[in-house]
């Protein structure tokens, strides 16, 4: 546990260093700002951080997959559109309907989902704190990792990672 947190906490430090902006409207605090031009750094530190968890557990590797990549986006702007966060799509679909959407072969693992306002990695180290999430994230049969998001104009941000195998 010790050298999970330290994982967490060296990968906490290294995100430092993107600048947070200003919450609009004046109100006190600052917003995570991302931008769709950061989306792979983004995809490949959740990635990484994501393996060194796995690694640190003994759990072989996940490899990033552009069609699971497709699906967990589509996912979290729909989840944005809907205003809470679920597995279900505003048209009833499940996680497995996604994956099959966007033409993943593989079968579903699980489906991580958040709304919140902090970066991927807090994100991250949350879904670590709940054996549900810590589960799907740690799965010895996942193979295959899709992670995205969707950021409302207030900052909100609505995170979605898919684990294939």
């Amino acid at each position: 546990m010790i050298r999970i947190l330290s994982i967490l906490l060296a990968l906490t430090v290294a995100l430092s260093a993107c600048t947070p902006v200003s919450a609009p409207g004046g109100k006190s605090g600052n917003i995570y700002r991302l931008s769709r031009s950061d989306a792979g750094k983004i995809q490949f530190r959740m990635l990484d951080s994501v393996n060194a968890l796995r690694s640190a557990a003994g759990v072989t590797p996940l490899e990033l997959d552009s069609k699971l990549n497709a699906a967990a986006a589509t996912h979290a702007r729909d989840m944005s559109v809907q205003n809470r966060p679920w597995h279900f799509g505003s048209d009833g679909s499940s996680p497995i309907d996604r994956i099959q959407r966007v033409g993943y072969t593989g079968g579903l693992v699980g489906e991580v989902i958040s709304e919140t306002y902090e970066t991927e990695l807090e994100t991250l180290a949350a879904w670590m704190e709940k054996p549900d999430t810590r589960r799907i994230l740690m799965a010895p049969d996942g193979r295959q990792m899709g992670f995205s998001w969707y950021q409302e104009n207030g900052g909100k941000i609505w995170w979605t990672l898919v684990v294939g195998n």
